[in-house]
């Protein structure tokens, strides 16, 4: 069994990745994001306990609706999508979050700048200097 973290560690392990995380729950309510100082969508404590629907512009409401539904019913196992900001090659990715018995809890978004990962090539090593 997996000895319990408490909510302050979790925070702290979401708040160290490079990526912005933001979680819904079963109801479409934002119940978390991660709150590190270099979010490229910047959330305030207010988007706590709105609707998701209420944090799009009205012209994509429709298409959040129907990933939504898509990640609810498992039609999607993933839903991702990449756009350009302010030079930045943005990655965003939606993912269904199941329980144990396989039922919907919520979406996590997961929203990275990839722009430096592009450019890599070939391989660096653990214990490469540099």
């Amino acid at each position: 069994m997996l000895e319990t973290l408490s909510t302050e560690t979790l925070e702290a392990i979401f708040d160290a990745l490079p990526v912005d995380i933001t979680f819904v729950d079963g109801t479409d309510t934002v119940r978390y994001y991660s709150r590190h100082d270099d979010r490229i969508f910047r959330r305030t404590p207010a988007v706590i306990g709105r609707k998701v629907q209420q944090c799009h512009p009205q012209q994509s409401i429709h298409k959040v609706n129907e990933v939504v539904s898509d990640l609810k019913s498992g039609k999607r196992k993933v839903a991702e999508f990449w756009i350009e900001l302010k030079g930045r090659r943005i990655y965003i990715r939606y993912f269904p979050v199941r329980g144990k018995a396989g039922n919907y809890i919520g979406t996590l978004e997961v929203t990275q700048d990839i722009t430096d990962l592009q450019k890599i090539k070939g391989e660096k090593r653990l214990l490469d200097e540099g």
